[in-house]
C-alpha cells in the first residue's frame, strides 16, 4: 500500500476513490474504499488481492487494523480530507491510533476549505516544517454563491420553505437542518405539502443514504433534507440551491454548507430562514465571512406576523343547522326539553297529537284510585248476586297455572343442608368409638391390666 486517504464520511469516501478512478483511468494503481454500514467481508477480499491507495473512514480502518487485514507500515503518502473535522474532537482519538500505526518517514497531505487556528496548531505537533498552499483567502465562500437571509418566525420556517420551493419552481434543493430527527420530520412535512422530499442522515443504512443521493442527483427528489453530514465535500453537479433551515452552531460549518452550490464556476444561490432565535449565530458567521449578509423579508411571512387561518367547517348532525338551546337543558318533571315541549305530569311526548300511521302506543297501567274504584264494583255485583265476599286481606288464589316464585323475604330463615343435625336411626348400630391409648396403656392392655376409667 502506499497511499492512505481518511474521510470522515461514507459519501465523501466513495466519492473520493470514484475520483481516483478516473483520473488514474491509464494508470495501473488499484484503489478501494473501505467504510462502515456494509459488510467487511468483500473488503477483506479486495484488501487480500492487493492495493496501491486505499480511501477509508476511521472507524472501518481500525477495525481492519484489528483483525489483521491491512498492513499500514509500508504507506508512503498521509491524505486527511476535511483536515479541520478529522482533527476535531469527534476524530482526534482515532487519528492518533491511524499516526501511531504508520512509518514516521512519510509525507502528510491535509485539505480543507475552512483551518481555524487551534486546528492548525494541533496539525504543526506532527508534521515537520508544513508549507500552507492557498487558492482562496481564509473561511471566505465562493465568490459565486449568492447569500440571502429571509426573517421569519421558527414556527413558520416549514411554511416559508415550502412557499419558497413552489413559487420559484426549484427543482433541485439541498437543505441543512442541525438533528436527524429534524430532518425526518421536515422531510415528512414536506412531502404532505406536496413537494418531493427525502432525507439523509447518519442514522440511515448505507443503502438508504445512497438511494438518496443518486435520487437526487437525478431530479427524481426535488428536495433533500440532510445534517452537516452532506456538508463535507459532497460534489452535487450544477447545485442551484441550498437552504439553511437551522444555523449551524460552528460558523466554519456555514461555509462548507454553502460550498455545496457554486461550484466548477456555476453560479449558486444559498438562502438561509433566520428567526429571533438564530441572530447570535448568524451574527458569528457574519464575523466570519467578514460580510454583511443581505436579509430580503418575504411579503407575509415577516417575524411576528400570524398564519392566515382557513375557516373550519365542524361536521354536524344537523345538515349545518344549529340545534336550538333550549334542547341541550334536563329533561323530566315539567323542565324544559326543547322546543318549548314539556316532559312529565300525565302529558304525553307528542302534546296532544295523535300518533304517527301504524303506530300503537302501550296503554298505561291503572292509578292507584281507578284499582280501587274497580275492587268496590266488584264487591258490589258479588253481593247483588249473593256471593260471599272475601275477608278483608285474604289474596285470592293465582289465576295463573305457574307456581309463584319462592321469595326469601317472606320466608323463614333455614340453616343449609350441611349444617342440620341428623337424627339418629334406630334400625342402624350405634357406631363404635375407640379411644386412643398411649405406649404404656397399650402394654398394660397386654398384660391385663385395666385403667382407671376401667375400674
Amino acid at each position: 500500500m502506499r497511499a492512505l486517504v481518511v474521510t470522515p464520511t461514507r459519501e465523501l469516501c466513495a466519492q473520493v476513490e470514484e475520483s481516483i478512478r478516473t483520473y488514474g483511468k491509464y494508470s495501473q494503481l488499484k484503489s478501494i474504499t473501505v467504510y462502515g454500514g456494509v459488510g467487511i467481508n468483500p473488503q477483506i477480499d479486495a484488501l487480500r488481492r492487493g492495493v496501491d491507495i486505499l480511501v477509508a473512514t476511521p472507524g472501518r480502518l481500525l477495525d481492519h487494523v484489528q483483525q489483521k487485514t491491512v498492513d499500514l507500515r509500508q504507506v508512503e503518502i498521509l491524505v486527511l480530507d476535511e483536515a479541520d473535522r478529522m482533527l476535531d474532537m469527534g476524530f482526534i482519538h482515532d487519528i492518533r491510533k491511524i499516526l501511531a500505526l504508520l512509518p514516521a518517514k512519510r509525507q502528510n497531505l491535509l485539505f480543507s476549505a475552512t483551518f481555524p487556528e487551534e486546528i492548525r496548531k494541533l496539525a504543526g505537533s506532527f508534521m515537520k516544517d508544513p508549507v500552507t498552499v492557498e487558492v482562496a483567502r481564509r473561511n471566505t465562500p465562493a465568490e459565486l454563491v449568492s447569500q440571502i437571509v429571509h426573517p421569519v418566525d421558527a414556527t413558520r420556517k416549514r411554511e416559508l420553505l415550502t412557499h419558497l420551493v413552489k413559487s420559484n419552481d426549484w427543482k433541485q434543493v439541498l437543505v441543512f437542518c442541525k438533528t436527524k430527527h429534524g430532518a425526518n420530520r421536515l422531510a415528512q412535512q414536506l412531502s404532505r405539502d406536496g413537494v418531493n422530499a427525502d432525507a439523509i442522515h447518519g442514522n440511515k443504512s448505507q443503502n438508504a443514504r445512497e438511494r438518496a443521493l443518486e435520487q437526487f442527483k437525478e431530479g427524481k427528489v426535488r428536495v433533500l433534507v440532510a445534517t452537516d453530514i452532506a456538508a463535507r465535500g459532497l460534489d452535487i453537479e450544477a447545485l442551484p440551491h441550498v437552504v439553511n433551515y437551522d444555523l449551524p452552531h460552528v460558523a466554519e460549518d456555514y461555509v462548507h454548507r454553502i460550498g455545496r452550490t457554486g461550484r466548477a464556476g456555476v453560479e449558486g444561490e444559498a438562502v438561509t430562514l433566520v428567526s429571533h432565535e438564530d441572530r447570535p449565530l448568524m451574527a458569528a458567521i457574519e464575523r466570519l465571512i467578514n460580510r454583511k449578509v443581505e436579509s430580503r423579508p418575504i411579503e407575509g411571512f415577516h417575524p411576528g406576523s400570524a398564519a392566515p387561518r382557513a375557516p373550519q367547517q365542524q361536521p354536524s348532525r344537523n345538515n349545518g343547522q344549529r340545534r336550538p338551546r333550549a334542547e341541550f337543558q334536563a329533561r323530566g318533571n315539567g323542565q324544559r326539553r326543547g322546543n318549548g315541549q314539556h316532559r312529565g305530569n300525565g302529558q304525553s311526548r307528542n302534546n296532544g297529537q295523535p300518533p304517527r300511521d301504524g303506530q300503537r302506543r302501550p296503554e298505561r297501567a291503572p292509578t292507584a284510585s281507578a284499582h280501587a274504584d274497580q275492587l268496590r264494583e266488584a264487591r258490589a255485583r258479588m253481593a247483588a248476586e249473593g256471593e260471599k265476599l272475601p275477608q278483608h286481606g285474604h289474596r285470592a288464589p293465582a289465576r295463573s297455572s305457574r307456581q309463584q316464585h319462592w321469595d326469601p323475604r317472606r320466608s323463614e330463615p333455614q340453616e343449609p343442608a350441611y349444617a342440620q343435625q341428623r337424627k339418629p336411626d334406630p334400625s342402624r348400630p350405634a357406631p363404635v368409638i375407640q379411644r386412643k391409648r398411649s405406649f404404656a396403656g397399650m402394654v398394660g392392655a397386654l398384660l391385663g391390666r385395666k385403667t382407671e376409667t376401667e375400674e
